[in-house]
């Protein structure tokens, strides 16, 4: 039976990749800030044996560590860094910049994916698929930037891109593979009700993706469906 370890699986995306993965047999080892809380990720546990509800905070480097040492020798095949926040708001643009909100946005999309990577590489190792998938957005892109704004965000994802491109390069050699992977415009808190493509379908494209994804693509900037998108 296939592991994969999913940040930020309480909701969106997050949710129903625990969701289809359960489904599909994995042993799915679902990851959000507050169980007791997480209502609809409890019910998949409740539903799904192959399921397990692991409490992690992301923006708290220090419960990464703490959740490598719960797991232990766990054998992980792919580690899915899902969790992610968007930071800018209305009336802080160019010229009322939130930095703190900024440092919490590189903390939670860029430090987080990449310790994750760090710490589970072990598990990683021991595992069959050796796949690594960090959630970017299209707005990392700094080609495709033609509207600014959004600065928080934008850089977080950009800083992620770099961040992924060089741990791939890193441990190309260990057969670790590396995605960075757009999920599209997706109907989520995040991308509001006006976005053009449901969950269910934005994970089952990412899911195909992820799976005929090959370590000699280890570090390529993919789309939803796999198609290369621009840096």
């Amino acid at each position: 039976m296939a592991t994969i370890l999913i940040t930020g699986a309480n909701r969106g995306l997050g949710l129903e990749f625990a969701k289809q993965y359960a489904q599909d047999g994995w042993q799915v080892l679902a990851c959000c800030r507050e169980p007791k809380t997480a209502t609809d990720l409890t019910q998949l546990a409740n539903q799904f044996e192959n399921l397990s509800v692991l409490a992690l905070d992301v923006s708290d480097l220090t419960q990464i560590d703490a959740l490598a040492k719960q797991l232990g020798d766990t054998a992980i095949d792919v580690l899915l860094a899902n969790a992610g926040v968007y930071g800018d708001e209305a009336g802080h643009g160019f010229g009322k910049l939130d930095y703190a909100q900024w440092q919490k946005n590189m903390t939670i999309n860029v430090f987080a994916p990449v310790k994750l990577a760090e710490v589970f590489l072990p598990n990683l190792q021991r595992g069959t698929q050796k796949k690594v998938i960090a959630m970017s957005s299209l707005m990392g892109s700094m080609a495709d930037n033609g509207s600014g704004g959004s600065i928080l965000y934008r850089s977080s994802k950009a800083a992620l891109n770099a961040a992924m491109k060089s741990v791939a390069i890193d441990n190309r050699q260990k057969d670790i593979a590396v995605l960075i992977l757009h999920p599209g415009w997706v109907k989520t808190d995040m991308g509001g009700s006006n976005a053009p493509m449901e969950i269910p379908d934005s994970v089952q494209k990412m899911r195909d993706t992820i799976a005929n994804f090959t370590l000699a693509q280890s570090g390529e900037f993919l789309r939803y469906d796999g198609a290369t998108l621009p840096w």
